[in-house]
């Protein structure tokens, strides 16, 4: 089945010609038909015409010999990532009608690389959540299904659902996603993908709508950790547009898949097993310990004190970032714009109508940290701890190479289980966001199933700029796990 092929033997098929790379987009558009209604991956399909003839234009670079490192694959794009001519939304009323007329500068590398762009996924409305039911085009549905639940629609984590669900259920060979706060790993642990978050400013943020600047970073979601390496090394590279992106050379991450960890030192910190840790998470995170010391990896407790803040901090300092980057959205400048009679009420009418109600709260909420008399009690101090975090890494990194811990508290949930509880929900991401606020990379990968038979995922986190170890360290856990990825599991579910 052409939509259960990974990155890496897709790219293999083609160069072998035992497929053509549009006889591969147009299984993946058959598929996009028949089960987006129902999995909402999508926001905006691109025309199949359009799709068919990049896919052509790849098999022309294959019979010529001329193919790319990523020629003729068909991908889903993050409806974040602005791409020339097509829409794109941020899952928000706000953006309902923009076209960009330029492309952003990763989705420009990867259709260089010989990328064939499927569409735009969905995702939680500017990137602000962490189940993708905040988005203004619906919520996405998981195609994983609790075993003796099949009416339970369960959530794909967020922001980046929509890529999530699209490769999980073979409606792209991959996609790219965006790391904020965990919303490429998250996502990727409960749809039982690889996602990766490099170190912040390996990929540039340039054309990609912001939400929190200084957290941002964009990232491969796979299905194996050899296509998150493939990808992520079309991805990357130094922006001169973008004023934080790294001035590094891109290594072949490819090469690191596979390789020996004999002698690795992996980091496993005291403050992640936090109380009433989930039995199964538990066990799942002592198997991901064996596995790595079967491989010949040292174990090393260590401590990260300050990351048990890392979560308040995170939800002073995003928001904070929110509220000045969406302040552009006026109706004048930027945005749809709704009818008012006064200039006044032209900007509190068209935010009010254009946000949805978790947007309006988190700007809410920057705006108040921000505000005269609170920004150095509660914006100030957040930077100081964030410092503190970031230092946490970097001593713990004098020890250890890597460190080991789980990406999510728990397995998918069902929509609507915590939706009334705003602080049960940002607990999504409390294994997530301390990686986040120091800027490192940190890698989601499928460990097993629970026991109603939900992907649990594992996450390795490195030094800065050392996607490489991480890669090494990632594929020793998916080998040994033994995790395959089957979108044929989702057909047999009825879906």
């Amino acid at each position: 089945m052409l939509t259960g092929l990974t990155l890496t033997e897709a790219r293999a098929g083609l160069a072998a010609r035992k497929f053509s790379a549009r006889e591969l987009a147009a299984a993946h558009l058959s598929a996009i038909n028949s089960l987006n209604p129902k999995l909402n991956a999508y926001i905006t399909v691109i025309p199949a015409k359009d799709v068919l003839a990049a896919a052509d234009s790849s098999d022309a670079h294959y019979a010529a010999g001329t193919a790319r490192p990523m020629e003729g694959l068909p991908i889903g794009i993050k409806d974040l990532f602005c791409t020339r001519g097509v829409k794109t939304t941020a899952a928000s009323k706000m953006l309902a009608d923009f076209i960009p007329p330029y492309e952003s500068t990763v989705t420009a590398q990867l259709l260089a690389s010989g990328s064939v762009f499927l569409g735009k996924t969905n995702l939680d409305e500017f990137a602000m959540g962490s189940a993708n039911i905040n988005s203004a085009a619906g919520p996405v549905v998981s195609p994983w299904q609790r075993k003796g639940d099949e009416k339970a629609a369960l959530v794909p984590g967020g922001s980046s659902g929509g890529s999530a669900a699209a490769v999980a259920a073979g409606l792209a060979l991959a996609a790219t996603g965006t790391d904020t706060g965990g919303s490429i790993r998250q996502p990727a642990a409960y749809c039982g993908i690889v996602g990766l978050k490099p170190t912040y400013g390996r990929c540039s943020r340039w054309g990609t709508i912001a939400f929190a600047s200084s957290l941002d970073q964009a990232g491969p979601m796979t299905r194996t950790v050899a296509d998150a390496a493939l990808m992520l090394e079309a991805m990357a590279g130094f922006d001169e547009k973008d004023s934080t992106s790294a001035n590094k050379p891109v290594p072949a991450f490819s090469k690191a898949v596979g390789k020996s960890v004999k002698g690795l030192r992996v980091g496993i910190p005291a403050e992640y097993r936090a109380p009433g840790l989930a039995p199964e998470i538990s066990a799942i995170w002592e198997q991901g310990i064996a596995w790595l010391r079967e491989a010949g990896c040292e174990i090393v407790d260590v401590s990260l004190p300050h990351t048990r803040y890392g979560l308040a901090t995170y939800y002073i300092i995003a928001p904070a970032e929110c509220s000045s980057n969406l302040a552009r959205y006026d109706g004048v400048r930027f945005g749809s714009r709704a009818e008012a009679p006064s200039l006044d009420e032209l900007y509190e009418r068209t935010r009010a109508e254009g946000f949805g109600e978790e947007v309006r709260n988190r700007i809410l909420m920057g705006t108040y940290v921000l505000s005269a008399g609170y920004y150095d009690a509660y914006y100030l101090k957040a930077q100081k701890v964030r410092n503190l975090i970031r230092r946490d890494f970097t001593e713990a990194f004098e020890k250890v190479d890597v460190l080991l811990a789980p990406t999510a508290p728990s397995a998918a949930f069902a929509q609507g289980e915590n939706s009334s509880d705003p602080v049960q929900m940002y607990l999504n991401d409390i294994f997530t966001v301390p990686a986040s606020m120091a800027g490192v990379p940190a890698l989601s990968v499928p460990a097993g199933l629970d026991s109603q038979g939900l992907p649990l995922g594992l996450q390795i986190i490195g030094r800065h700029f050392d996607e490489e170890t991480v890669l090494s360290a990632g594929s020793v856990i998916e080998a040994a796990a033994g995790f395959t990825h089957k979108p044929a599991l989702f057909a047999e579910a009825g879906l």
